[in-house]
């Protein structure tokens, strides 16, 4: 019923945009970093030629399922998810009317496009479509854990505060009361005001983070350029929100929210010293703002994405573990032995630094 094929061309990539936009409104697990604004951008950003894999399965002319990879050859030869480093979350998109015959022949046709390769899908949330391909899939197939994410249930900033111990929650009130008295405003920048208001965002994010460790790519020429090149029609077709915020006029802070069906995710944010110099809890305002998203229409839980830090675990956030699904053939069993062996001696090296670093750095 269905036909396959394997786009690796960036040009019929580009071409893909309406016909990804219907099917990624059509899945429900489908996460901001699976639009096809996103992943054709950050395609163009860091793609390498010769590399795309990009399996499409139609049912007549319309996409019923896409799994967008590409190739790697290092550490082992593997189809992985586009995205990156710089996307929480990693996943495949099924047509959620169509049911198992679209996964069936997505799952078929990635063990012809295998070939001699590895697929290993990282960062796949929970309850992610790819999970219905790893139950359908015949060759050997592991499950480990990846990145650790944190959640926040989707309902009112008000009722946020009002799960956090009651000395908390009057703090924080007091909080949202001091950004109103200094005259904190902020406002949703129209599309037309995006491109400059994520520059803007970028020289906040660099002057906050100056002196200290910072992500490094962040302050990257091509990351800038995938930021400013996607974001714009993902805040047109509603899959993202850029919000800036002002004080005596002056833009002192952005923040760039992703949303898709089930999920808003407050992806990154700039902002000036002088904030905090004026005692303006950041991390409040920020949430504030996200929360605004999380409730019209299909909730959608608050995601604050990957990451442990501490200021997180203020809000009484869900953990969530994402998924390493890794999926391999007869052939290739060995090259999944080979980074299932490198996962579990990755942890173990952690754990030993943990504890050495709980122990004050003393020797054994």
């Amino acid at each position: 019923m269905y036909s396959t094929e394997l786009v690796t061309d960036a040009q019929e990539f580009a071409e893909l945009a309406p016909a990804w936009g219907r099917l990624y409104q059509k899945c429900g697990a489908a996460t901001p970093f699976q639009s096809h604004a996103w992943l054709h951008s950050w395609w163009l950003s860091y793609g390498r030629t010769g590399r795309l894999r990009l399996l499409v399965v139609r049912d007549g002319r319309e996409l019923v399922a896409a799994a967008p990879l590409m190739l790697v050859r290092s550490p082992v030869p593997a189809l992985v998810p586009l995205g990156g480093a710089i996307s929480d979350y990693g996943d495949v998109l099924l047509d959620d009317e169509h049911g198992d015959p679209a996964v069936t022949a997505l799952t078929e046709g990635l063990a012809s496009a295998a070939r001699t390769a590895l697929i290993d899908f990282r960062e796949v949330r929970p309850g992610g479509a790819v999970e219905r391909v790893y139950d359908r899939w015949r060759g050997p197939r592991r499950r480990v854990h990846d990145s650790l994410c944190l959640e926040l249930p989707a309902v009112p900033m008000a009722d946020l505060v009002a799960r956090l111990p009651s000395s908390k929650a009057q703090r924080v009130r007091a909080k949202l009361r001091k950004l109103t008295a200094l005259g904190v405003e902020r406002h949703v920048v129209h599309p037309d005001g995006v491109d400059s208001a994520l520059r803007r965002l970028l020289e906040l994010h660099e002057l906050q983070w100056q002196g200290r460790k910072v992500t490094s790519e962040h302050l990257q020429t091509r990351f800038c350029e995938h930021l400013v090149r996607s974001v714009g029609p993902m805040v047109r077709s509603g899959d993202a929100v850029v919000t800036e915020f002002r004080l005596d006029e002056d833009v002192v802070a952005v923040d760039l929210t992703l949303l898709s069906r089930r999920l808003a995710g407050g992806y990154l944010y700039g902002a000036h010293p002088r904030l905090r110099e004026r005692k303006a809890d950041v991390a409040v305002m920020l949430l504030d703002a996200c929360a605004e998203h999380t409730g019209a229409g299909e909730p959608r839980t608050l995601s604050l994405l990957r990451g442990d830090e501490p200021y997180k675990h203020h809000w009484r956030p869900e953990p969530v573990v994402n998924q390493r699904l890794l999926l391999a053939r007869r052939r290739t069993a060995p090259l999944m032995a080979t980074v299932v062996c490198d996962v579990a001696a990755r942890r173990r090296g952690k754990a030993i630094v943990r504890k050495w670093k709980e122990r004050g750095g003393d020797g054994p």
